[in-house]
């Protein structure tokens, strides 16, 4: 009878002793995330007010410990500010983040809208303050053959600051009018050698005082 007796109280000691110890590693758990809980981000390299904006989006969306940040939650809060082209991340522990933006370049402007900047990721951005000449574009806007656009301006030596204005066509062709009102009629496809060609052709001494170059025909050229 004594030994049941003493089973018993043995027993309930070993319960409380299991509910102290829970909640003790509970707390400790507790203060564990809160030592990493992010409450600090430092953004560089944009304007005050899309650093305001961005740190609001930043903390409604990730995730509070500086462990659990997950790269793809960060990359689309970040990525919903067109005025960034590139970004680093950089963690500070226990609870800081450093956050350094490349802002996109300005290098076009929509044509009926001259606060409509495109930067060269092929993003839209408002901006009412920026003075530079830019060229205008034309026609609907399409941001994937604005870059496909770009990148082959870019190989046969043009420079956007060369150009008065694009104009793009719903075909999906592209007409290009260079500061000299030199018109170029790219066609559909081979834009890089076609281009690459009229490059050639304007720095051509003979053709000084063409304002015409069509190389939408295969294997056919009309300078006028």
């Amino acid at each position: 009878m004594h030994q049941l007796i003493g089973k018993k109280k043995s027993l309930i000691l070993y319960f409380f002793f299991l509910v102290a110890l829970s909640t003790t590693t509970n707390k400790t758990l507790y203060k564990t995330e809160n030592l990493f809980q992010i409450d600090n981000i430092n953004i560089t390299g944009i304007p005050l007010d899309n650093i305001e904006g961005l740190n609001d989006e930043l903390y409604k969306t990730i995730e509070k410990n500086i462990f659990f940040l997950k790269k793809e939650v960060l990359k689309n809060s970040i990525s919903e500010f067109n005025i960034v082209e590139k970004y680093s991340v950089k963690k500070i522990y226990p609870r800081e983040l450093n956050i350094n933006i490349k802002p996109t370049k300005f290098i076009a402007k929509i044509s009926n809208k001259d606060d409509v900047l495109v930067g060269s990721n092929g993003k839209l951005i408002s901006n009412k303050d920026f003075k530079k000449k830019l060229p205008s574009i034309f026609g609907k806007f399409n941001s994937n053959k604005f870059l496909e656009l770009k990148i082959h301006l870019e190989r046969s030596g043009f420079n956007f600051e060369d150009l008065k204005s694009l104009i793009y066509f719903s075909s999906g062709r592209w007409d290009i009018l260079t500061n000299d009102n030199v018109l170029i009629k790219l066609p559909n496809k081979k834009i890089y050698e076609s281009l690459y060609l009229a490059k050639k052709i304007l720095n051509d001494d003979n053709f000084k005082k063409n304002k015409f170059i069509d190389l939408r025909i295969p294997n056919q050229i009309i300078v006028k």
